[in-house]
Order: structure tokens, then C-alpha cells, then sequence
């Protein structure tokens, strides 16, 4: 299902509907109200991220959202409204991801991924790139926020931009690096720069709140979809057993003080997650038997406040 290179370094399909949704009446997706719907799976960090995007932003009545069934089975993302935490298809009606694919091109050929955002006027993906989707639900929205919350301010973009593929390169595709490996040289580069990544944030995060200074960001967001399933799946399921993230005290109180944010708590599923990864790769875990620990606490005080800066009003 997944594809390697030559010296069995894990390769990930690239994004195939990249159109963004502009702050334009005269845009071919102009950011309208009730027009665009998320497709998601809890247990995925990538559609996670554009969760806690709509969340933090109180888009929930802007943009409407399905949540796919975690165990992804060989025919793919599937909905199963009967199961705890999962919806139908409330947009299309169908049963899985893959037909909304079609319904967009019928000659799509790669594997179907989450999250979709999806118009109804135009009945099409508009993307499938989750730092696109966080980055222009933060962009193209503002006009029905209220303004209290800005994670993606104009004048500090591009710093945004640099950090978060310094991230997506070591930590939020790297911990996938690690588990799709399919040699041991593989797997120990990929290791090797995860957990050099992870020193090096930990060390930033001593001296200052958030990724990028006082404020929270995309950036911290996209660092938060990753941590928060660490210690659960990744550090065992993927073999990233070095450290755990709660061997870290300034990402693990990072992890805890995103968590704690109005609204965060909710968007994260730990059965969703564990469901997903210890079932879904046979490859990896042949016995599908999915890991009970560890017991985490998320919600346990943090001491991010010794630090300048803070949640904005809107979040506090």
C-alpha cells in the first residue's frame, strides 16, 4: 500500500487537488458559509490539524464536517455511522472516501487520503493538502471570525511556512520514515532525525512558549497533531522507542497546554488513534492486536506559563 525507494525509504504520494478557497467573491472557491464540508478521521494527524484549525477559529458553523470509521480496511476509508465517534456521509451519501475521489475525477487513480475539502456548489475536492486546508481556513475565513484568534498572521507567513517544513521533514512525516522503513538503514536515518529534531524543539521551547515566540501559530498546531499521538502509537507501533514525549518536559507541557485549549480535548480520540494504526497495517502488526497503554494525562497542569506570551482572549 505504501511505496518505498530503492534503499527502502518510505515515500508519500503527493497531494493531487491543490485549488485554495480565497477571500474573493470572484474566485472560483470563494470562502462562503455552508458551502464547503470537511471529510476526516480522527485517528489521522494530517486531517487532525485542520480540525483543530475549524475548532480554534469556531468555524464549526461555517463548515460543516464527517468522520470516517478509524480501521481503514483494503478498500479504504470507509463510513460507518453505527460506530462510536463516526458519521455518514451527510454531503454525498455514499460509503467510502473513495467514491467522493470519483465523484471529483473518475480517472483518480491514487490512494484516496483524508482530509478533503469538499464544495457543494461546484460538487469537487477543492484540496487535499492538509497545510493548505489549515493555512487558508485561517486565511480565507477571517471575514466570519471575530478576530480574537489569528494563527496565521500576514506579516510572519513565511517564518511560519520555515518552521513547519523543518517539521513536516523530521517530526510529522519523519515518525512515518521510521515505521514504513523497509531496510534498517532506512529506518535508522529516519530515526536518527526525528529524535534530533525532537532534542532541538525541546530546547527552543525552554526558552519560549510557542514554536514560534508568544503566539500560538499553524505551526504549533501542526507540531501538537504529532505529539499527542507519540506515546501511543508512534513509539511503539513505528519503533520511534528512543524517548517518549513525556521524557521531554517542554514538548510534553507544550502537548498539555494545546490540549487544554477550548475545544482541543475534543478533537482528539485516543480509541480512534489506536484503532487506526495497530489494525490498519498488517504490514507492521500482523496480529492486529492493538497496544493498551500508556496511561497519559493531557490534562494535567503545565507550566508553559512561566513563559512570555499566551493563548489569545479568544482562546482563554
Amino acid at each position: 500500500m505504501f511505496e518505498s525507494d530503492t534503499d527502502g525509504r518510505f515515500q508519500r504520494q503527493d497531494a493531487a487537488f491543490r485549488d485554495r478557497i480565497q477571500a474573493d467573491p470572484d474566485a472560483r472557491f470563494p470562502a462562503e458559509p455552508d458551502r464547503y464540508h470537511l471529510y476526516i478521521s480522527r485517528a489521522c494527524p494530517w486531517a487532525h490539524g485542520a480540525v483543530l484549525v475549524r475548532t480554534l477559529l469556531g468555524l464549526e458553523d461555517v463548515l460543516s464536517m464527517d468522520v470516517l470509521d478509524p480501521y481503514r480496511e483494503s478498500a479504504g476509508w470507509q463510513f460507518t455511522p453505527e460506530k462510536p465517534g463516526c458519521t455518514p456521509d451527510t454531503v454525498n451519501d455514499v460509503d467510502y472516501l473513495a467514491e467522493i475521489y470519483e465523484l471529483a475525477d473518475p480517472d483518480y487513480e491514487k490512494r484516496p487520503t483524508v482530509p478533503v475539502l469538499w464544495d457543494r456548489k461546484r460538487e469537487t475536492i477543492v484540496n487535499n493538502e492538509s497545510i493548505e486546508i489549515m493555512a487558508m481556513l485561517a486565511d480565507a475565513f477571517e471575514p466570519q471570525q471575530d478576530g480574537a484568534v489569528d494563527l496565521y498572521p500576514a506579516d510572519r507567513r513565511a517564518e511560519i511556512d520555515q518552521v513547519v517544513a523543518k517539521l513536516y521533514d523530521a517530526i510529522n512525516n519523519g515518525v512515518y520514515r521510521a515505521g514504513f522503513a523497509d531496510s534498517q538503514q532506512a529506518y535508522d536515518e529516519a530515526i536518527d532525525t526525528l529524535f534530533a529534531a525532537l532534542d532541538r524543539w525541546d530546547g527552543v521551547l525552554a526558552e519560549q512558549r510557542y514554536l514560534l515566540g508568544e503566539q500560538v501559530t499553524l505551526a504549533d498546531l501542526r507540531l501538537f497533531a504529532t505529539l499527542v499521538r507519540f506515546d501511543s502509537v508512534y513509539h511503539t507501533h513505528f519503533k520511534c522507542n528512543r524517548k517518549q514525549i513525556v521524557d521531554y518536559p517542554n514538548l510534553w507541557g507544550h502537548t498539555r497546554e494545546i490540549y487544554q485549549l477550548p475545544g482541543v480535548a475534543e478533537t482528539v480520540n485516543l480509541d480512534h488513534i489506536k484503532e487506526h494504526y495497530y489494525r490498519t497495517h498488517p504490514q507492521i502488526n500482523p496480529k492486529r492486536i492493538v497496544a493498551r497503554g500508556p496511561s497519559l494525562d493531557f490534562s494535567a497542569p503545565h507550566d508553559r506559563d512561566r513563559l512570555p506570551g499566551g493563548p489569545p482572549a479568544g482562546l482563554r
